[in-house]
Protein backbone atom coordinates (compact mmCIF):
# COMPACT_ATOMS: atom_id res chain seq x y z
CA UNK A 1 0.00 0.00 0.00
CA UNK A 2 1.45 3.54 -1.00
CA UNK A 3 -1.65 6.21 0.35
CA UNK A 4 -3.59 5.66 3.10
CA UNK A 5 -5.75 8.46 4.72
CA UNK A 6 -7.99 7.96 7.63
CA UNK A 7 -10.85 9.60 8.96
CA UNK A 8 -9.96 12.94 7.34
CA UNK A 9 -12.32 16.01 7.83
CA UNK A 10 -12.05 19.72 6.53
CA UNK A 11 -14.00 22.70 7.04
CA UNK A 12 -13.73 26.14 5.50
CA UNK A 13 -15.08 29.00 7.02
CA UNK A 14 -17.54 26.85 8.69
CA UNK A 15 -18.55 25.01 6.34
CA UNK A 16 -17.70 21.14 6.54
CA UNK A 17 -16.12 19.76 3.11
CA UNK A 18 -14.90 16.78 3.35
CA UNK A 19 -16.36 14.29 6.24
CA UNK A 20 -14.86 11.59 7.43
CA UNK A 21 -12.78 10.14 4.32
CA UNK A 22 -11.15 7.11 4.76
CA UNK A 23 -8.97 5.65 1.41
CA UNK A 24 -6.21 3.00 0.47
CA UNK A 25 -4.61 3.01 -2.78
CA UNK A 26 -1.79 -0.16 -3.24
CA UNK A 27 1.12 0.64 -5.69
CA UNK A 28 0.73 0.75 -9.29
CA UNK A 29 -3.33 1.52 -9.36
CA UNK A 30 -5.03 3.77 -11.36
CA UNK A 31 -7.84 5.45 -9.03
CA UNK A 32 -10.56 7.92 -10.57
CA UNK A 33 -12.46 10.04 -8.13
CA UNK A 34 -15.72 11.39 -9.32
CA UNK A 35 -18.89 13.15 -7.91
CA UNK A 36 -20.96 16.46 -9.29
CA UNK A 37 -19.20 20.09 -8.40
CA UNK A 38 -18.85 21.07 -4.40
CA UNK A 39 -18.36 16.63 -3.12
CA UNK A 40 -15.34 17.21 -2.29
CA UNK A 41 -13.01 15.91 -5.15
CA UNK A 42 -10.08 18.91 -5.85
CA UNK A 43 -10.54 19.67 -1.44
CA UNK A 44 -9.21 15.35 -0.87
CA UNK A 45 -6.57 15.87 -3.87
CA UNK A 46 -5.09 19.20 -2.07
CA UNK A 47 -5.06 17.20 1.27
CA UNK A 48 -3.62 13.63 -0.50
CA UNK A 49 -1.48 15.97 -2.21
CA UNK A 50 -0.31 17.82 0.99
CA UNK A 51 -1.00 21.15 -0.95
CA UNK A 52 -3.69 21.66 2.02
CA UNK A 53 -3.84 20.03 5.32
CA UNK A 54 -7.39 18.31 7.34
CA UNK A 55 -8.61 19.42 10.32
CA UNK A 56 -8.62 16.02 11.64
CA UNK A 57 -7.36 12.37 10.30
CA UNK A 58 -4.32 10.42 9.17
CA UNK A 59 -2.14 10.51 5.98
CA UNK A 60 -0.01 8.07 5.11
CA UNK A 61 2.23 7.96 2.54
CA UNK A 62 4.95 5.30 1.89
CA UNK A 63 4.51 4.71 5.55
CA UNK A 64 5.63 8.14 6.64
CA UNK A 65 2.86 10.27 8.27
CA UNK A 66 3.60 13.84 5.90
CA UNK A 67 1.91 16.53 8.30
CA UNK A 68 3.85 15.49 10.94
CA UNK A 69 6.89 17.12 9.22
CA UNK A 70 8.31 20.86 9.26
CA UNK A 71 7.25 22.92 5.87
CA UNK A 72 11.50 22.98 4.70
CA UNK A 73 10.96 18.87 4.98
CA UNK A 74 7.46 18.40 3.54
CA UNK A 75 8.33 20.50 0.62
CA UNK A 76 11.06 18.24 0.19
CA UNK A 77 8.93 15.18 0.84
CA UNK A 78 6.16 16.22 -2.15
CA UNK A 79 8.92 17.07 -4.27
CA UNK A 80 10.54 13.45 -3.77
CA UNK A 81 7.47 11.65 -3.70
CA UNK A 82 4.27 13.11 -5.49
CA UNK A 83 3.89 13.98 -8.97
CA UNK A 84 1.07 16.73 -10.24
CA UNK A 85 -0.63 17.02 -13.30
CA UNK A 86 -3.51 20.25 -13.28
CA UNK A 87 -6.38 20.76 -16.20
CA UNK A 88 -4.30 23.86 -17.32
CA UNK A 89 -0.45 22.01 -17.72
CA UNK A 90 0.94 24.87 -16.09
CA UNK A 91 4.05 25.19 -17.83
CA UNK A 92 6.37 28.21 -17.70
CA UNK A 93 6.12 29.64 -20.71
CA UNK A 94 9.84 31.57 -20.96
CA UNK A 95 11.00 27.82 -20.65
CA UNK A 96 10.91 25.02 -23.46
CA UNK A 97 9.84 21.28 -22.95
CA UNK A 98 12.93 20.19 -21.48
CA UNK A 99 13.56 23.00 -19.39
CA UNK A 100 9.80 23.19 -17.85
CA UNK A 101 10.52 19.09 -17.17
CA UNK A 102 13.21 18.97 -15.24
CA UNK A 103 12.18 21.84 -12.80
CA UNK A 104 11.73 19.52 -9.85
CA UNK A 105 14.76 17.14 -10.47
CA UNK A 106 16.82 20.83 -10.20
CA UNK A 107 14.34 21.77 -6.85
CA UNK A 108 15.46 18.16 -5.76
CA UNK A 109 19.19 19.00 -6.44
CA UNK A 110 20.16 16.74 -9.28
CA UNK A 111 22.72 18.04 -11.44
CA UNK A 112 21.50 19.35 -15.02
CA UNK A 113 22.79 16.91 -17.04
CA UNK A 114 21.79 14.30 -15.10
CA UNK A 115 18.19 15.47 -14.94
CA UNK A 116 18.22 16.27 -19.00
CA UNK A 117 18.85 12.27 -20.05
CA UNK A 118 15.91 11.68 -17.88
CA UNK A 119 13.75 14.36 -19.25
CA UNK A 120 14.94 13.08 -22.40
CA UNK A 121 14.26 9.30 -21.82
CA UNK A 122 10.60 10.47 -20.78
CA UNK A 123 10.10 12.39 -23.77
CA UNK A 124 11.05 9.56 -25.87
CA UNK A 125 8.71 7.01 -24.07
CA UNK A 126 5.91 9.64 -25.00
CA UNK A 127 6.87 10.54 -28.34
CA UNK A 128 7.83 14.01 -27.93
CA UNK A 129 11.83 13.99 -28.13
CA UNK A 130 11.67 16.15 -31.55
CA UNK A 131 9.85 19.48 -29.05
CA UNK A 132 12.46 19.34 -26.65
CA UNK A 133 13.74 22.66 -27.46
CA UNK A 134 10.23 23.51 -28.35
CA UNK A 135 8.45 26.59 -26.01
CA UNK A 136 4.55 25.76 -24.98
CA UNK A 137 2.82 28.57 -27.11
CA UNK A 138 5.10 26.47 -29.63
CA UNK A 139 3.08 23.22 -28.63
CA UNK A 140 -0.45 21.96 -29.34
CA UNK A 141 -2.84 21.49 -26.31
CA UNK A 142 -2.47 17.35 -25.91
CA UNK A 143 1.55 18.03 -26.27
CA UNK A 144 1.80 20.58 -23.84
CA UNK A 145 -0.08 18.45 -21.48
CA UNK A 146 2.32 15.43 -22.29
CA UNK A 147 5.11 17.72 -21.58
CA UNK A 148 3.49 18.10 -17.85
CA UNK A 149 2.68 14.60 -17.45
CA UNK A 150 7.16 13.99 -18.04
CA UNK A 151 7.16 16.98 -15.77
CA UNK A 152 5.06 14.90 -13.22
CA UNK A 153 7.26 12.21 -13.56
CA UNK A 154 11.02 13.30 -13.33
CA UNK A 155 11.79 12.76 -9.91
CA UNK A 156 10.50 8.59 -9.91
CA UNK A 157 7.16 9.72 -7.54
CA UNK A 158 5.42 7.44 -5.51
CA UNK A 159 2.12 8.82 -6.43
CA UNK A 160 0.56 10.96 -9.35
CA UNK A 161 -2.14 13.45 -8.23
CA UNK A 162 -4.37 14.39 -11.68
CA UNK A 163 -7.38 17.51 -11.33
CA UNK A 164 -9.03 17.15 -14.22
CA UNK A 165 -6.13 16.15 -16.77
CA UNK A 166 -8.26 15.95 -19.64
CA UNK A 167 -10.60 18.91 -18.81
CA UNK A 168 -9.24 21.19 -21.27
CA UNK A 169 -8.47 18.95 -24.69
CA UNK A 170 -10.85 17.59 -27.22
CA UNK A 171 -11.73 13.88 -27.17
CA UNK A 172 -8.63 13.12 -29.42
CA UNK A 173 -6.62 14.53 -27.09
CA UNK A 174 -8.34 13.20 -24.14
CA UNK A 175 -7.75 9.43 -25.25
CA UNK A 176 -4.44 9.76 -26.35
CA UNK A 177 -3.56 10.96 -22.51
CA UNK A 178 -5.46 8.64 -20.97
CA UNK A 179 -4.08 5.66 -22.99
CA UNK A 180 -0.36 7.21 -21.77
CA UNK A 181 -1.35 6.75 -18.17
CA UNK A 182 -1.72 3.09 -18.56
CA UNK A 183 1.13 2.88 -20.70
CA UNK A 184 3.38 5.01 -17.43
CA UNK A 185 1.45 2.27 -15.37
CA UNK A 186 2.82 -0.47 -17.74
CA UNK A 187 6.95 1.12 -18.00
CA UNK A 188 6.82 2.31 -14.86
CA UNK A 189 4.04 0.46 -12.13
CA UNK A 190 3.30 4.30 -11.31
CA UNK A 191 0.74 4.84 -9.29
CA UNK A 192 -2.57 7.63 -10.18
CA UNK A 193 -4.94 8.90 -8.51
CA UNK A 194 -7.13 10.94 -10.86
CA UNK A 195 -10.33 13.38 -10.47
CA UNK A 196 -12.04 13.80 -13.17
CA UNK A 197 -15.70 14.59 -15.24
CA UNK A 198 -14.77 12.27 -17.82
CA UNK A 199 -16.20 8.85 -17.21
CA UNK A 200 -14.96 7.19 -20.16
CA UNK A 201 -11.39 7.92 -18.39
CA UNK A 202 -13.22 7.03 -14.54
CA UNK A 203 -14.21 3.67 -16.06
CA UNK A 204 -11.04 2.89 -17.02
CA UNK A 205 -9.68 3.00 -13.95
CA UNK A 206 -8.78 -0.04 -11.83
CA UNK A 207 -11.15 1.53 -9.00
CA UNK A 208 -14.17 4.27 -10.03
CA UNK A 209 -14.71 5.91 -6.01
CA UNK A 210 -17.48 8.14 -5.85
CA UNK A 211 -17.41 11.71 -3.99
CA UNK A 212 -20.95 12.89 -2.82
CA UNK A 213 -21.22 15.31 0.00
CA UNK A 214 -18.15 15.25 1.37
CA UNK A 215 -18.24 11.26 1.51
CA UNK A 216 -16.66 8.43 -0.79
CA UNK A 217 -20.35 6.35 -1.33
Amino acid sequence: MILKAENIYKSYDGLSILKGINLEINQGEIVSIVGSSGAGKTTLLQILGTLDKPDNGKLLINDLNPFSLGEKKLSAFRNQYIGFIFQFHQLLPEFNAIENIIMPSLIKGVPINEAKNEANRLLDIIGLTQRAEHKPNELSGGEQQRIAVCRSLINKPKVIFADEPSGNLDSKNSEELHKLFFQLREEFNQTFVIVTHNEKLADMADRKLIMQDGVIL
